[in-house]
This record gives C-alpha cells, structure tokens and sequence, in this order.
C-alpha cells in the first residue's frame, strides 16, 4: 500500500500523487451522487477515504487522516440512513434544519473543535496546526451528520470545512487535494441549489416521512 501512495508524477511543474489524485475523483464522484440524492454517495465517499487515509499516512497531517476517517465511518451510518429513508418514501427526502438544529450543530462544532485542539495540544506530537486539524476533524463529522440527516446546511458546511482543509492540503504537498477545489466549489453550489429548491417544495405539500433521523 506503501508503495501505490508514493506513486507521483508532474503536471504543471507540480508534483501529483496517483493515490490523492485517485481518492479525489472519487470524493468528488460521491459529491455528484449526492446532489443527485442518490445512496450511492456513500460508498463512493467510504471507498474515497479509505484511498485518502492511505496517501496521508505518514504525512504529519492528524486533522486530514481523522477527516477521512470520519468520513468512513459515518459514510456507513449515512448509507443505513439513507437506504432505510428511501425504503420508507421511495426516495431521499431532503429538508431544512430548524433553527434549534443549526444552533446545536454549530455548537457541537466548536465544543468538539476546542475538545480535539485541547488533545493535540496534550500531544504535540501528533499535529503541528492542533486547532486547525481539530477544526477540520470536527467539521467534517457536523458535514457528514447534517447530509445524512437530509438537511440542506450540509452543503454550507462542507464549504466551511474546505476552506480551511484545501489550503492546508496544498500546503502539505497534496496538490491534487487542492486544485479538486474548483470543481468540488462547482458541485457543492449545484448541490446547494438542487437541494435547496426540493426543500422549498417539500414546505408547500404535506410533509411525509423522510430521512431516518
């Protein structure tokens, strides 16, 4: 596994890694299936972190591997979540988080974010940036928990997360991770949109079981 990780070649004078290239393609596919609320987002963003964990192993970089390790392990709960929705409507419902909601998520980011920091600082050894690894660890679980729950918000908060975690990428050698910025920007706003009118719609019918929370 070691080896395929270290596999690079040069484009535009800048050194690419196959592995961050290939995982990249494949996040940027389970972006795609979600815009299109299709399940198969999941196991496109289970298969694509896995590939990430493999290419930031060794790398001095704890907030990126814990992101992607998030994104393992809730992709699985996000794919029982969704498959048991679609058993219960015949299709993804998407929805607008309540005011009480988004206050509780953005609350659960910041106290697990100072939570995680407080940890790296105990162990310097394991990031040298502990509140920006915490704050990527952290806000890629509040992303992930807000898609599977089928609320709209998660599209803002995958742009919060990548915000921070994009140059960070670049900034560690992974450049691949970086340049997927544009074209992730580009989905993640049709998403926002696609998802956002369905909502709307929703609110004008009566409201049928959705997402399992």
């Amino acid at each position: 596994m070691s080896a395929i990780a270290d596999l690079t070649f040069t484009a535009f004078g800048e050194k690419v890694k196959v592995a961050d290239m290939v995982g990249n393609l494949i996040g940027l596919a389970g972006l795609a299936f979600g815009w299109r609320r299709s399940v198969l987002t999941w196991p496109a963003q289970l298969l694509a972190g896995a590939v990430l964990i493999s290419v930031f192993l060794g790398g001095q970089v704890p907030g990126l591997i814990g992101k992607q390790v998030i994104v393992v392990v809730t992709a699985i709960w996000g794919w029982t979540q969704w498959n048991r929705g679609r058993r219960d409507t015949g299709e993804i419902e998407v929805r607008f988080a309540g005011w009480r909601q988004r206050a509780v998520l953005v609350l659960a980011t910041a106290a697990g974010t100072a939570a995680v920091a407080a940890l790296f600082n105990a162990f310097p050894k394991l990031s040298w940036n502990p509140l920006l690894d915490a704050y990527i660890f952290t806000g890629t679980l509040a992303a992930m928990y807000a898609q599977a729950r089928g609320w709209v918000e998660f599209w803002f908060a995958w742009i919060a997360v990548d915000v921070i975690s994009v140059p960070y990428s670049y900034a560690h050698g992974y450049v691949f991770s970086a340049l997927t910025f544009t074209v992730y920007f580009v989905l993640v706003v049709a998403g926002l949109a696609s998802w956002w009118t369905k909502a709307r719609t929703v609110r004008t019918v009566p409201r049928a079981k959705g997402v399992a929370a």
